[in-house]
């Protein structure tokens, strides 16, 4: 079996590649700097790749607003299945979608996937665990005090290791086909909650501190990021604080095994967390 993945050098793509190549699976690994490397913007560079491929990953990242024409070149190919990471708020008002704001478009990804013209899967995750070294990463690494707003604002944090495993499973198996499969940790964890994982994990005294939202807007805007997308988050968390993030048993059900932990995540990573 020949499977494409584009997004194969990121945070999904990677293990995706190392889980389908321990299957014995052929894998046309598709990036900017890879096996075939290939800029998306142009989508005709990926037909090489796909002469002869059973299956097409299609990270939203990668392909862009190039999904249509990345679609019918897999339908030209004669690709015959289509699995496309995307997000659980994905259905959500676009302005309750920070991420939109940084060029990500799940919901058009998405669709563009859905009506290409073969048997498709809409991975649809929550957050990545990783997000918590953005979040928390340079305090902790700097001290045991971790400032944050929102400190009720809950999330169920993925491991990545989990959603490629699923991918895989959607890749492999045509018994997926034509579902949108929400997938999540295994636990609703606020900020706060993220920060006491973190510290007994690494074996360190952690202790959050709630700092107004305000405050943490004009530090995250004082280290790089766009004021638009500063907003709409801190929106995102006004919603959000005190309700329980949503937590599905998809990666269960299809993996045959509970979803990792926050806390396994974190054991996997602790270097991260290290001066």
């Amino acid at each position: 079996m020949r499977i494409v993945v584009t997004g194969a050098t990121g945070l999904v793509g990677r293990p995706l590649v190392q889980l389908l190549d321990d299957r014995g699976v052929e894998v046309r690994a598709v990036a900017r700097s890879s096996g075939i490397a290939v800029d998306l913007a142009e989508p005709e560079a990926l037909a090489p790749a796909l002469e002869g491929a059973d299956a097409l990953f299609v990270h939203p990242r990668a392909v862009g607003a190039s999904a249509g024409k990345v679609l019918a070149l897999a339908n030209e190919f004669g690709v015959r299945r289509v699995v496309v990471l995307s997000a659980i708020n994905v259905d959500d008002d676009p302005a309750h979608q920070p991420s939109r704001l940084n060029g990500d478009r799940n919901k058009e990804v998405e669709e563009a996937v859905v009506v290409g013209g073969l048997p498709w899967v809409a991975v649809r995750s929550s957050t990545f665990a990783a997000n918590v070294i953005g979040m928390f990463g340079a305090q902790i690494r700097g001290g045991d005090v971790v400032r944050a707003p929102y400190g009720d604002f809950a999330e169920a944090p993925i491991h990545e290791a989990d959603l490629a495993a699923v991918i895989a499973e959607a890749l492999l198996n045509e018994e997926f086909d034509g579902r949108r499969l929400r997938v999540t940790g295994p636990q609703s964890l606020t900020h706060e909650q993220q920060v006491a994982v973190i510290g007994e994990v690494l074996g360190r005294p952690l202790t959050f501190q709630e700092v107004p939202p305000q405050l943490a807007a004009k530090g995250l805007v004082a280290h790089g990021l766009r004021e638009e997308f500063v907003t709409a988050l801190m929106a995102r968390y006004e919603r959000g604080a005190g309700q329980p993030a949503e937590v599905t048993d998809e990666v269960e059900g299809i993996l045959g095994r509970p979803a990792r932990t926050l806390a396994d995540w974190v054991a996997d990573h602790a270097a991260v967390f290290r001066v």
